[in-house]
């Protein structure tokens, strides 16, 4: 954290303390919750993040004294894979309608998706959203969460709907293959054969839709194509296993059937999305989301071990490659690359 954001912060404490003093409401800020509390930003920011909710488990008597503290709190549970638990704490003590920040919200519709509950999240997507401003990014995932919910609980395309250029067709190929309908070939070879970028990931999700509907000519077709070398991961992980006759292993991880196995998928992208732009801990969030949506898809976690190693933490990045199998290509991959990239440092 820099010398700046520190003295920016205690400035903006001191006065948020001055402030609810003088309204009487924050009596309960003294000084060894405070030296806790800037204690779990200052985690935060260096990306301690297991440090950093430490310091905030122990200054839990700011939760309804303090607004920052919510926000922090909750980032600091859901980077550590809490999610359960952010939920719970967003349903006590009328958090649910108190929490005015983009992130709680967010974390309320995913639980009633994942639930399939359709009803509560087209609610929480109508009402809970209106008292926040929001930015560009959260325009769009707000108005693709509308779209696949649409989807879930009409079982039909939303008509009207808001176009996000590439975003939009990856998503129009997942409720496309979600409703089972018949352009659903149509739109994965648009999404894959697209010049406006890489989208070679979603041959993978092709040929996983492949084999959900017995099409395995048709999916073997496609991989005696694919060149190992100048494959990514998950596609040459995909190749080999339809070479092994492992067709068991791409249904049991992934299905577009699934509504909350396409919604994670969703999220990867937008953690993605985050990740080019350097917003590592933001990324991180809603990779933390997408795996509690889908933690069958370990492959995503591929995106923590490359921000792990962006950020030089060797040691976390070889703790999150536990997850892998060791049969697996992306293990002896990334292990390789954990131990030369540490070497440089």
């Amino acid at each position: 954290m820099s010398v700046k954001k520190i003295i920016f912060f205690v400035i903006f404490l001191l006065y948020q303390t001055t402030s609810y003093s003088q309204s009487n409401s924050f009596n309960n800020l003294n000084a060894k919750n405070f030296s806790k509390y800037f204690s779990g930003i200052i985690a935060s920011e260096n990306n301690d993040n297991s440090r950093s909710l430490q310091f905030f488990e122990e200054t839990k008597i700011l939760l309804n004294k303090h607004d920052s503290y919510l926000k922090n709190y909750l980032y600091s549970l859901i980077l550590e894979k809490k999610i359960s638990k952010a939920i719970k704490i967003l349903k006590t003590n009328n958090k649910e309608n108190d929490s005015n920040f983009f992130e709680a919200k967010l974390l309320l519709v995913i639980d009633s998706i994942k639930k399939g509950d359709f009803d509560k999240s087209s609610l929480y997507i109508n009402n809970s959203f209106k008292s926040i401003q929001l930015n560009r990014m959260e325009e769009v995932i707000l108005d693709s969460l509308k779209q696949y919910i649409h989807a879930f609980k009409e079982k039909k395309i939303l008509e009207n709907k808001k176009n996000f250029g590439n975003l939009s067709l990856i998503s129009n190929t997942f409720i496309s293959c979600y409703l089972e309908d018949k352009k659903t070939d149509t739109h994965y070879s648009n999404l894959i054969n697209n010049n406006e970028g890489d989208y070679s990931r979603y041959l993978y999700f092709y040929i996983s839709f492949l084999i959900e509907n017995n099409r395995l000519e048709d999916a073997k077709k496609i991989t005696k194509e694919i060149d190992y070398i100048n494959s990514t991961l998950l596609i040459s992980q995909g190749k080999n296993w339809l070479e092994n006759y492992n067709f068991k292993k791409f249904v049991d991880i992934f299905s577009c059937k699934n509504h909350n196995d396409i919604l994670s998928e969703f999220l990867f992208l937008i953690s993605n999305l985050y990740a080019s732009q350097d917003e590592l801990k933001k990324s991180n969030f809603y990779l933390s989301i997408s795996n509690f949506l889908n933690p069958k898809f370990i492959f995503n976690l591929s995106l923590v071990v490359e921000n792990q190693i962006i950020n030089n933490e060797y040691i976390n990045a070889k703790k999150t490659l536990k997850n892998f199998s060791k049969e697996d290509i992306f293990y002896h991959w990334y292990r390789k690359k954990i131990e030369a990239q540490s070497l440089q440092k």
